[in-house]
Parts: structure tokens; C-alpha cells; sequence
């Protein structure tokens, strides 16, 4: 008796000589986000602040545990959205981005509880399939009219 081959589409398409397309990660898609913040800062001198916040980061190496609680110990917290731009625009205060692939990707109980407290704090907060829908959103964000300050 024959056992079964199984194989996943990429390894059939692969044997059958045919392209598969790549699905960019959400490192893939922040990258392109912070790669188009970099170009377009004299149209949207704001987006000089926009940073990362390297909650989710892939820990590679022999030593991730140990780099992982160094983070914790510093203050990394699961959860953050993954891009902030700290600039007051309407009634908010700063807009933070949850990034997420195009297809799939899913809200953490831990990420919702942060989003529901930015909220709460008179942020902004966007969940944001792929590097096209952040970019839309930063620049809806930026469109709204200036926060006065209260000082």
C-alpha cells in the first residue's frame, strides 16, 4: 500500500511550474508604511513622528526568552497597537495603528483591551488591513483640522 503525498498549494504550484503569489506579512506592510511616511514628509511634515512600537517584533536568535523578558522588564507590554503618530488633529490627541495583513489576522483580547484605553484617553485608534488602508488613514487622520492647544 501507496502512502498519500500531501502537499500545500504553494508546494503543488511549485511542482506544477506555476507562480504563487505573495501575501506581504504585517512586518512587510509596516515597513512599506514607514518607507512611505519617509517620502511624503514635505507634504505631510507630521508624519516626521510617526514610530513604531516593537510589541509584536519576531525575537530570533539563540537568546529570545532572555531578550524578551530584558524588553518586559523595560516595559514592554502586549498589546500595543504597532505605529503611533502623536499629533493632535480634531477632537484627538494622537493616532495609533493596530497594522494588519491584507487577508486574515485577527484582534488579540490584548489588543482590544489597548485600544479600548487609548480610546478611552481621546486617541485615535485604527485597525488597518495592509500598508494602503494605514496610509488612507494617516492621511484622513492629518486632514482633520488642528487641535488647539490647551496650554
Amino acid at each position: 500500500m501507496k502512502a498519500a503525498l500531501t502537499l500545500t498549494k504553494a508546494q503543488l504550484a511549485k511542482a506544477l511550474g506555476k507562480k504563487t503569489k505573495h501575501l506581504p506579512t504585517e512586518a512587510d506592510e509596516q515597513r512599506t508604511v514607514m518607507d512611505w511616511a519617509s517620502r511624503v514628509y514635505k507634504r505631510y511634515p507630521e508624519v516626521e513622528l510617526l514610530y513604531a512600537i516593537p510589541n509584536g517584533a519576531q525575537l530570533g536568535g539563540n537568546n529570545r526568552f532572555a531578550t524578551a523578558n530584558f524588553l518586559k522588564a523595560r516595559g514592554l507590554k502586549p498589546g500595543v497597537p504597532d505605529l503611533c503618530l502623536p499629533v493632535a488633529r480634531g477632537t484627538y490627541t494622537a493616532l495609533y495603528i493596530e497594522m494588519k495583513r491584507v487577508k486574515g489576522g485577527s484582534v488579540s483580547p490584548e489588543q482590544f483591551w489597548w485600544q479600548r484605553k487609548l480610546m478611552e484617553q481621546g486617541c485615535c485608534v485604527a485597525v488597518c488591513a495592509g500598508a494602503r488602508d494605514a496610509i488612507e488613514t494617516i492621511e484622513m487622520y492629518l486632514s482633520l483640522g488642528t487641535t488647539k492647544s490647551k496650554r
